[in-house]
């Protein structure tokens, strides 16, 4: 389990630091420092349910967000015939945009809920 969230945490940082060239990095810095943050206290047995359940409803609601958003995740999946995301790092199309921030969100909630799970099974040993 420590070693699950020493290496999230190293690559939520790594993450933040690559949204400086970003769009939006004043959205997606704290975003993935949050992520990295939580990870590191739990790295350190500084566990906080709170804390999880934040993130967890901050991604879904944003999520869902970015899921339904005039060329987001449904329109790139429908509209635009889930054209490749990765063909360029540079997102110059809204919808490879939204669709790679859904992705980042997706990313954090599942090592989120990974983490209570993880919690919850190691205290009832």
């Amino acid at each position: 389990m420590k070693q699950f969230n020493l290496v999230f945490a190293i690559l939520f940082a790594l993450f933040a630091i690559l949204q400086w060239n970003d769009p939006d990095p004043y959205l997606w810095i704290p975003i993935y420092g949050y992520a990295c943050i939580v990870c590191f206290m739990n790295y350190k047995n500084k566990y906080d349910l709170f804390t999880h359940i934040a993130g967890i409803i901050f991604c879904l609601g944003f999520g869902m967000k970015l899921l339904f958003v005039r060329d987001g995740v449904m329109d790139w999946m429908n509209r635009y015939d889930s054209e490749n995301l990765v063909q360029s790092m540079k997102a110059t199309k809204p919808w490879i945009e939204n669709t790679r921030e859904f992705g980042g969100l997706l990313i954090i909630l599942i090592v989120l809920v990974i983490n209570i799970f993880l919690h919850k099974k190691a205290g009832a040993k």
